[in-house]
């Protein structure tokens, strides 16, 4: 018996803990984790330095070890001179890049391959941009579980290396990640292979939504005023603004913490989330013809859309679009500030900042988090 549930996220369905879900039978929409337990205490963090240290408020049954491999607990490094030159009163880069296989997405695969593993699938396929066909390697290595990815050929190599490096079942696809979920699904639907795509499962976001927590318990229980993410798929953005109303219900934080503005950031060359935001849509259309070389940028339909426009707008915040050449600046320029190998998306992100600081729509008494998601050693070939 699980102590949660799974609510849709658009309609009224549920269904148990126990099931091996994807997404609503009804609407087609993902399904969310909400729990069914007494209110966690903040003294039952467990004694153990990775993302599971927040065990329980997260989907693991009490006897069950979760699939592993270390992920989270990564650093939140302050950068004042940063914050002056942006014009904010302080500035951290939460950096992911540290984490297993050099990217944030080590964190919802593993609570994702957790899951499913526990639920007997025969193996795991997911499309990817790159880091997510990375982790999920990994973790369908410590899982014993085999894994079929599919990857557009335009991947950074690095990535691909470490794909096959690692034992899985690549498949290069020509096109966006969009064309590889495609394939991914019909080969689920044939082999009986668990689909781990983005949204498709309820897990992938309560890995990621450790992220802010982490940022909240790093802050010593406060959250800043505005987080900044790169977004793509989206999972991160919509997982940590799922937690923070958990933390404010759990009394992990206070009830009368403010929280942070929410930000998108998005290359000019795809950027779907930005476009529905600044036309008030509650849905994005997809982008046509993606280009950016900020790989994990490149995601033209996001199934998350309605939940990411959903934090914005509840959040107050912004989203913004970078063309490539300013996030190579921006990238490069945060790198020799902070000496974090950053990665484009990063770049991304502390680009979106500093503009939106600069008009004023981020103010110059903010306390901002930049994410930088990955590793820019994933990029260079």
């Amino acid at each position: 018996m699980t102590h949660w549930h799974l609510e849709c996220s658009a309609c009224a369905h549920t269904a148990p803990g126990d099931s091996l879900a994807t997404v609503c039978p009804q609407c087609g929409q993902p399904y969310l984790v909400r729990y069914d337990m007494p209110v966690p205490r903040l003294d039952t963090i467990a004694p153990r330095w990775d993302m599971w240290r927040y065990r329980s408020i997260m989907p693991l049954l009490p006897e069950e070890e979760p699939v592993s491999l270390g992920e989270g607990a990564t650093p939140m490094q302050e950068i004042p001179e940063l914050a002056r030159a942006i014009g904010v009163r302080r500035l951290w880069v939460k950096d992911e890049g540290l984490n297993p296989t050099a990217s944030f997405k080590a964190r919802g695969m593993s609570a994702a391959v957790t899951r499913a593993a526990a639920l007997k699938v025969p193996g795991f396929v997911v499309p990817t941009a790159g880091n997510a066909g990375a982790a999920l390697s990994a973790y369908g290595v410590a899982a014993g579980l085999p894994v079929r990815v599919y990857a557009p050929r335009t991947t950074p190599k690095p990535i691909l290396d470490t794909i096959a490096a690692l034992g899985a079942d690549l498949h290069l696809v020509d096109g966006h990640i969009g064309d590889a979920g495609k394939q991914a699904r019909a080969f689920a639907a044939e082999s009986g292979y668990f689909d781990v795509s983005t949204l498709r499962e309820p897990y992938r976001i309560e890995g990621k939504k450790t992220m802010g927590i982490e940022v909240a318990e790093q802050l010593g229980w406060r959250l800043p005023t505005h987080i900044v993410y790169p977004t793509g798929g989206g999972t991160g953005l919509i997982g940590m603004w799922k937690v923070f109303a958990e933390l404010r219900s759990y009394g992990w934080i206070s009830a009368n913490e403010p929280l942070p503005r929410m930000v998108v950031a998005q290359s000019a060359g795809c950027a779907p989330m930005v476009r529905a935001f600044e036309q008030g849509a509650d849905h994005a259309t997809p982008w046509e013809n993606p280009e950016t070389y900020a790989s994990g940028l490149r995601v033209p339909g996001p199934l998350g859309d309605r939940l990411i426009l959903r934090a914005l707008r509840e959040s107050g915040g912004f989203a913004r679009a970078v063309p490539d050449d300013q996030i190579r600046a921006a990238t490069a320029r945060l790198a020799k500030a902070s000496g974090i190998d950053v990665c484009p998306e990063g770049g991304c992100a502390f680009a979106a900042a500093e503009q939106l600081a600069a008009q004023g729509a981020i103010p110059a008494d903010a306390e901002v988090v930049v994410f930088n998601t990955g590793s820019g050693a994933s990029y260079r070939f």
